[in-house]
């Protein structure tokens, strides 16, 4: 067996579900905010674009994806993010969800023939990049978020002797847990650093289209490039429909920036085998392609975010993200660590919390998760106020 699979840490959701194996919820109708997995209906063009598609099945797809694919999602990243003319047969590649290509892309990326391959992670983080880091023959360093800047990634904390064995650097903008934005200035300031030492940037951009301000959408990875003068040189970001459209069992995303690098990437996957059947092809064309039932879904999590957020200040120090779903909580006043008060407010609830430290290794002598619960605002309106009403509650009866 591959001796690399004994680095990897459990998953969250494994270490949850054991964490509470022995515990009988309270008999209440559950409530979860502990999984991201949107909840919100798939919209019915999408799924008739799909079923309309299924004789694409009988031939095998591309890797590379269709041309009609492609050029929708290069239109897209014209529009959504401002730039000039994407090139849609080198610089945009169709994956199966961002998941996957994040994982494999280190795979791709990484020297492991180099001593000591390095790859910078946010802290707290996606586990896919660490294990991705891991299984590439790379070892994964940290970059603890920053409270003071709604938990951006301080980079600075990444100690200089680091940088010059950095080969990749993965960044979550809207982050996962935290919500955090990265700037103009952060983006600035990473590619200056790819610049000196030559790392390649991943930006994980799966949140973008979950926002608070439709006069704000957040920043993207390209979008800043495109903003300080430069190519995309050094430069992928990753994106998905599962949170932008609803659909997670889709399985489609797609990849987009340095052309040289998405050509070798490209080749990785001929061998990886990942290509997009050409029913799902079509229904993301579809979806790619229309805005309405974004803005239809951004409106949905605006309104539960609105109504939960300050019931759950009352009794915690939480507020509002920068972007994304997720309510990244404090819940130091009432007295539980992380894992006890997730224990507890299944027992006396049967409401599920994900604990923060489960989704963040110990860093700079911290883990920055601990004492922190991620709640995804995922489920209906009235669940999710039913949810923090109860919440509410055992907060209240800890006093």
């Amino acid at each position: 067996m591959n001796p690399r699979l004994d680095l990897l840490q459990t998953y969250p959701f494994e270490k949850l579900r054991v964490l509470v194996a022995d515990v009988k919820p309270a008999d209440k109708p559950a409530i979860s905010f502990g999984i991201g997995e949107p909840r919100h209906p798939t919209p019915q063009f999408i799924k008739d674009a799909m079923t309309a598609s299924l004789s694409g099945l009988a031939v095998y797809p591309a890797t590379a994806g269709t041309e009609a694919l492609r050029k929708t999602i290069a239109g897209w990243l014209e529009r959504r993010y401002g730039l000039p003319k994407v090139d849609a047969a080198t610089e945009v590649l169709p994956v199966s969800g961002s998941r996957e290509a994040l994982f494999a892309f280190a795979q791709t990326v990484i020297d492991a023939s180099q001593p000591d391959p390095l790859v910078v992670c946010p802290n707290p983080f996606y586990q896919i990049y660490e294990g991705a880091a891991l299984l590439a023959g790379a070892r994964p360093v940290f970059a603890n978020s920053d409270p003071a800047r709604n938990f951006a990634p301080d980079f600075d904390q990444v100690d200089a002797d680091v940088w010059p064995k950095v080969q990749l650097l993965y960044v979550c903008s809207p982050g996962n847990p935290t919500g955090a934005v990265l700037s103009l200035d952060d983006w600035k300031r990473l590619f200056a650093l790819s610049d000196q030492y030559g790392f390649v940037i991943a930006s994980d951009e799966c949140y973008s289209e979950i926002y608070f301000d439709e006069a704000n959408p957040p920043l993207g990875a390209l979008e800043a490039a495109h903003k300080l003068g430069r190519g995309f040189e050094r430069l992928v970001m990753f994106s998905s429909l599962s949170k932008r459209s609803n659909v997670p069992g889709l399985r489609s995303g797609f990849v987009a920036g340095d052309a040289a690098i998405l050509k070798k990437f490209l080749l990785y996957r001929t061998y990886h085998g990942a290509a997009l059947n050409p029913a799902v092809q079509a229904a993301s064309v579809a979806a790619w392609d229309d805005e309405a039932h974004v803005r239809e879904n951004r409106a949905a999590y605006v309104k539960k975010f609105a109504e939960v957020t300050p019931m759950l200040a009352e009794v915690m120090d939480v507020a509002l993200p920068d972007a994304a779903f997720y309510l990244w909580a404090d819940i130091s006043r009432t007295g539980l660590s992380d894992t006890e008060f997730a224990v507890r407010l299944l027992a006396e609830q049967n409401v599920a919390v994900l604990p923060g430290s489960y989704l963040a290794r110990e860093a700079h002598g911290v883990n920055p998760g601990q004492n922190r619960v991620r709640m995804a605002l995922v489920a209906t309106p009235d669940e999710c106020v039913e949810g923090a009403r109860r919440i509410v509650e055992f907060c209240k009866s800890l006093a």
